[in-house]
């Protein structure tokens, strides 16, 4: 049977049907969300398999002292985030694979801690918007293969690989990032020892267990029909993202350290895989990194898959060295 091919005119009216079947089904799930005000075509979003909250964010998350912490495993990572002034904090990925948003408030900053396992994006942003304090949820949608996150005072849908209001009253709007970096428990609790550590949810999850066993070693990144990378580059290979700069994880851990473009970044052994066998803690070595600026100061700067960085920044820079 030959394949069907629609007329350009035809795909066009289709796609306009679909969209339209679509709008309604979100207009009454989303009544508080204004589909008019938008910065991407709709068409580009998509249902990730779960509904609005399916994946419960956490609010106002409980802390330990590191010394309290004994469920970590040493090479399991966690996020650092670690405000000038405040005792630093440690969100541990198996809680952050299960929730995928932390709202919390740091020396009274109100944070959104955030992971999306299928980029491996993980990023912090200021909760204020004008002034307006935000708190956030998980949408159930995907855009790129990337978490959208929502407001729950706004309703508007954010893209969380770039802060960027994309849908709603928000569109338009960025969220202010703030550094943060994934590394080993053992690597946090050596820098930190006095430092805190997000306490388990009250949720019944699996916490520890990896529910995308086997995820970046795929050929093809779940739910995605964009291009593949540049470079003959794996779609889920690992890259450090800064700003619109990728530089391959492979690279860094064969030189070590690299500077660059105003920025240095160095490489270390210990770090586990989060996407790769179904215990987090027994996942391979990827190593974890540090991004700093001349004056040694962190950078925000984002670990994700390559088909993520192509997907949202087609005109970004490729860091491939000689």
């Amino acid at each position: 049977m030959k394949p069907l091919i629609l007329a350009p005119g035809l795909a066009a009216t289709l796609l306009a049907a679909s969209l339209a079947a679509q709008s309604p089904g979100w207009d009454a799930d989303w009544p508080d969300t204004d589909f008019d005000n938008r910065t991407v075509e709709l068409s580009e979003i998509r249902s990730g398999g779960v509904p609005r909250d399916g994946i419960p964010s956490v609010e106002d998350p409980a802390f330990l002292r590191v010394a309290q912490e004994t469920r970590l495993d040493a090479a399991e990572l966690v996020v650092t985030l670690a405000l000038p002034g405040e005792v630093p904090r440690a969100y541990p990925i198996r809680y952050l694979t299960w929730h995928e948003i932390v709202n919390d408030t740091v020396g009274g900053r109100p944070v959104a801690v955030t992971f999306c396992p299928l980029c491996n994006s993980a990023l912090a942003f200021d909760r204020r918007v004008d002034g307006r304090v935000l708190e956030f949820g998980v949408s159930g949608n995907l855009r790129n293969s990337d978490l959208v996150m929502y407001d729950r005072q706004t309703g508007s849908w954010w893209q969380q690989a770039t802060g960027e209001g994309i849908v709603g009253e928000m569109a338009g709007a960025d969220l202010a990032e703030i550094p943060i970096w994934m590394e080993s428990w053992e690597s946090y609790r050596s820098a930190y020892p006095d430092g805190l550590v997000m306490d388990e949810p009250d949720a019944r999850r699996p916490y520890g267990r990896n529910p995308y066993v086997g995820y970046d070693g795929a050929s093809r990144p779940f739910l995605y029909s964009g291009e593949d990378p540049p470079h003959g580059i794996a779609p889920l290979a690992r890259i450090v993202r800064v700003g619109a700069r990728a530089w391959p994880l492979e690279r860094l851990a064969r030189e070590r350290e690299i500077t660059e473009a105003g920025v240095t970044i160095s490489w270390a052994a210990g770090q586990a895989s989060a996407l790769d066998t179904a215990e987090i803690a027994e996942g391979r070595d990827i190593g974890q990194i540090r991004v700093r600026d001349a004056q040694g100061r962190d950078l925000v700067h984002d670990v994700m898959f390559a088909f993520a960085f192509h997907a949202f920044w087609p005109d970004g820079s490729w860091m491939l060295g000689n």
